[in-house]
């Protein structure tokens, strides 16, 4: 659904973005990460429409971004990081003023609109004047106007920029309702726990270059040679529980502290599964048994600390 081939802008002697590419499958919700200033915003406004590549070429649902601008507005619903709103207008007069702009017949727009409303829970604004909305408010109306004409690519820059923490989970169960709608989504943020358990693949971008792109899990083995189990024992067993863990040749290291168990794993699921089998058959009552995940956060650092090339 989104492509971008070989990216580059420059500004003077400035390079903003160099050689980036990626791609975005159907119904991918795809993380944009990085720092402010890192090239994020730059990316999303040539995908947009609204900035002119110094190279490079994209492409969304399969039309061009340089040479079929128009059609790739009408396939994408575009949130910037900021945005302005008109002073003396109501929120579904906000709303219409889009969709006449999408070219939605004036016998669909109201129907349209109040949908769009019921779903970002904003019915009950329905008549309430824009410029006197919270900051949450005009953050949901935003996305809604991206919604009127029904976009099957969604483009958000910074969604939760500037909201407090209970508008930030509100705005997270909403893109989480429009990913299960089966809309592309590429999000941009440099806050990572927004992202972490939302995307299905992310882009890590510093200084205008892509230093990883790909599914969550590809990235994390790149990083990581090895997976960690994480184990937990209820009873005092922990030194025997260890030492039938470092007796398995999938096992590289075993560290223990408490009734917790963290081992270093070589080995496929069905290894894991005969692991914790063979600690049950050997009188061992595990509480948990799992694979430790690296976080986003980690995975950011451990990348741009140049641990990946």
């Amino acid at each position: 659904m989104i492509e971008v081939i070989h990216f580059t802008k420059h500004y003077g002697d400035f390079v903003a973005v160099e050689d980036l590419s990626f791609s975005i499958g159907k119904g991918e919700t795809f993380g944009f990460i990085g720092p402010n200033g890192a090239g994020k915003s730059t990316t999303i406004r040539f995908l947009a429409t609204l900035l002119r590549p110094t190279a490079g070429e994209g492409r969304v649902a399969g039309y061009s971004v340089t040479a079929e601008p128009m059609s790739v507005r009408r396939v994408i619903g575009f949130m910037p990081d900021d945005f302005g709103v008109y002073d003396g207008m109501k929120v579904w007069e906000f709303l219409d003023f889009f969709a006449v702009a999408y070219e939605i017949p004036r016998s669909y727009r109201k129907k349209i609109i109040g949908e769009v409303l019921d779903l970002l829970d904003l019915t009950h604004k329905r008549d309430d004047y824009v410029n006197g909305l919270s900051k949450g408010m005009k953050q949901r109306l935003c996305l809604a106007k991206t919604l009127v004409h029904d976009p099957p690519v969604l483009i958000l820059d910074e969604p939760a920029s500037g909201l407090d923490p209970r508008a930030r989970l509100e705005m997270k169960a909403l893109l989480n309702e429009l990913r299960q709608m089966g809309k592309t989504i590429l999000i941009s943020s440099h806050i990572l726990s927004e992202l972490s358990d939302f995307c299905t693949s992310i882009g890590i971008i510093e200084r205008g270059k892509l230093l990883a792109a790909g599914s969550i899990v590809d990235i994390q083995q790149q990083i990581r040679s090895h997976r960690v189990l994480k184990v937990r024992v209820l009873d005092e067993s922990t030194e025997k529980a260890a030492e039938l863990l470092r007796q398995d040749q999938a096992i590289r290291l075993v560290e223990t502290y408490d009734h917790t168990l963290n081992a270093e794993f070589e080995g496929q699921d069905q290894d894991m599964a005969r692991l914790l089998d063979r600690l049950i058959q050997n009188g061992i009552v595990v509480q948990s048994f799992a694979e430790e995940p690296l976080s986003l956060e980690d995975v950011f650092m451990m990348i741009t600390k140049g641990i990946v090339s």
